[in-house]
């Protein structure tokens, strides 16, 4: 054989999924199966096999661990640390996701303990998963940045209260209620309705909705609203 005097080397494949609830920004975590780390907190990973693909691997094994299927996952990066997993060498390809919690709810299988965590209280997680996670949130902002990717999480009518938790949870900053409120209205994008939210306050809070005729043409006015959007950058 031509590669007879190579080393083999594992290739396993974890799956960062990130989730919106309405209110707050969460991460699905597991319970680990086996040793080492066994019982502890984990992303849902797994062994790429001879007659898969990085991709099909990535959606199987998240299949098997929660039950979810039909997410689209996209590739973040390889994780290759000599000592990253302490039994043998092996070599992550990571996948993440942002998907809205209350459309997939009910695929959630709880076999292996899947919970959703808050985006602030990850517990400590096995091996390299925390810098997984970290590396993921960077992409994620870059990709909220320039797509319509977080109007997607909204339901049709939603609150400013809601877009705001949405955003705080994305770039781990805490806005100004009046300053956030007065930013997003100036875009022009957003359509306020009659109706008021009058469950999470006394007060309540008008509900809106999206211009998407002037979305498409002027989502960039979204931008003011980015911290520092001038050092926004994935390599």
């Amino acid at each position: 054989m031509i590669y007879s005097d190579q080393t083999r080397i594992l290739i396993a494949v974890d799956c960062i999924i990130f989730g919106f609830d309405g209110e707050n920004l969460k991460l699905l975590l597991i319970h680990r199966a086996l040793e080492p780390e066994k019982n502890k907190w984990s992303l849902m990973g797994g062994f790429v096999q001879p007659d898969e693909s990085l991709e099909l691997a990535a959606n199987t094994i998240l299949n098997k661990l929660t039950g979810l299927e039909g997410v689209y996952l996209e590739q973040l990066q390889a994780f290759g640390e000599l000592k990253r997993d302490p039994i043998e060498r092996t070599i992550s390809i990571a996948y993440f996701s942002l998907i809205d919690i209350h459309k997939y709810e009910t695929q959630i299988s709880h076999e292996h303990h899947a919970e959703w965590f808050p985006i602030k209280e990850i517990p400590h997680l096995i091996f390299d998963h925390n810098e997984m996670v970290e590396m993921a949130k960077k992409k994620l902002r870059y990709k909220a940045a320039l797509h319509p990717i977080l109007f997607e999480l909204l339901p049709e009518k939603f609150t400013i209260p809601q877009l705001q938790s949405l955003y705080e949870g994305i770039y781990d900053s805490e806005f100004d209620k009046r300053n956030f409120s007065r930013k997003i209205l100036s875009t022009g994008l957003l359509i306020k309705q009659n109706e008021k939210d009058k469950l999470n306050s006394k007060k309540g809070a008008f509900y809106y909705v999206l211009d998407k005729g002037k979305y498409s043409e002027n989502f960039h006015a979204f931008l003011n609203l980015i911290p520092n959007p001038d050092h926004l950058q994935f390599v």
